[in-house]
């Protein structure tokens, strides 16, 4: 389940499930109507758009996805949520490709899921990094130290890293430092 923090300047407001982090974020925006309020995904790092407009209910509506519309029947595969998107290649990986047993389209879904299992641990870790690069320049880019931070831990010099986000606003600081846990070795 993705979690969510939200933040008001250098303090943290919440985190949870979005409905959770979004009520509390109306709450706030109601005593603050100028607030500037930011949420972000904890597994992406990136900021979610909330419009904090109309009642908490309202508020709450605009966040659920939209119903999809009764899927229109035709060629194809549609309960395997199949998706045609170009791939370019060199003619010598469509022949080889073609060779394969099922063709082109099952070789490189077998190819795919072969490289999505042996990397899960990088991908885990490049993604935590992009995250912490995200909120950290967000919401520290401003603070002391924070170039020296920044480069510590792409350095992965975590004591380093420690040392320079200490004086930070503790909010921040134990934010990022949680977002930085799985990418920092």
């Amino acid at each position: 389940m993705t979690t969510y923090t939200a933040f008001h300047a250098q303090t943290r407001l919440g985190a949870g499930s979005l409905t959770a982090v979004a009520e509390r974020c109306k709450a706030f925006h109601d005593t603050d109507p100028g607030a500037a309020i930011l949420v972000y995904d904890d597994t992406t790092g990136r900021p979610v758009d909330i419009d904090y407009r109309g009642t908490t209910h309202d508020v709450l509506a605009r966040l659920m996805p939209a119903a999809e519309p009764a899927a229109r029947r035709g060629p194809g595969r549609p309960k395997l949520g199949v998706v045609a998107r170009e791939v370019t290649l060199l003619p010598r990986h469509w022949d080889w490709l073609g060779a394969q047993p099922g063709g082109a389209s099952v070789a490189l879904r077998r190819l795919v899921e072969a490289a999505s299992r042996e990397n899960v641990s990088a991908d885990r870790i490049r993604q935590a990094r992009e995250a912490v690069d995200r909120v950290m320049l967000a919401l520290a880019g401003n603070l002391p130290g924070y170039e020296e931070a920044s480069r510590a831990f792409h350095r992965n010099e975590r004591e380093r890293f420690e040392g320079l986000i200490d004086a930070w606003p503790t909010d921040v600081r134990d934010y990022i430092r949680t977002l930085a846990d799985p990418a920092v070795t």
